[in-house]
């Protein structure tokens, strides 16, 4: 018989990734991913073009620019591009804050405790007890 021989990390690769912790967070990834599409089309496509007609003219924060020179071939600086860009980040992250905000209020919820049951009366205290207490208390006396 031939013996596969497989690596040592092989095992231990296995239990990392199929943590639950990893493939969660795979799915968070993979999520955030098609939200932040969602939202740069929310961006482009909805706000830009209420700020276009705010502004009264331009397309959009795309189109605001900076030229460093007066030639026709001279460096722009976006700074419309990055001003979008830093409103999805805005968007994305005023979202995460809230989801996590939420689940975090969920999770405290089901970690409550229910009402605790009234503890339950002690036993009444046996007759010689309550006699050698007495007995005590008068050699105290």
């Amino acid at each position: 018989m031939i013996k596969k021989l497989k690596p040592a990390w092989v095992d231990e690769f296995k239990a990392f990734a199929l943590k639950g912790n990893v493939v969660d967070m795979a799915v968070g990834v993979i999520i955030g991913g098609a939200f932040g599409k969602i939202v740069t089309s929310l961006v482009n496509d909805i706000i830009m073009p209420l700020f276009a007609m705010a502004t009264g003219g331009t397309k959009g924060m795309a189109e605001l620019v900076f030229k460093l020179s007066e030639e026709e071939d001279a460096p722009v600086v976006k700074y419309g591009v990055f001003c979008q860009t830093v409103l999805d980040f805005i968007i994305i992250a005023l979202c995460i804050f809230w989801a996590i905000r939420i689940l975090c209020k969920f999770r405290a919820k089901a970690k409550e405790p229910e009402t605790p049951a009234p503890a339950p009366e002690p036993p009444p205290t046996p007759e010689d007890i309550l006699l050698l207490r007495e007995i005590r208390d008068a050699l105290k006396k």
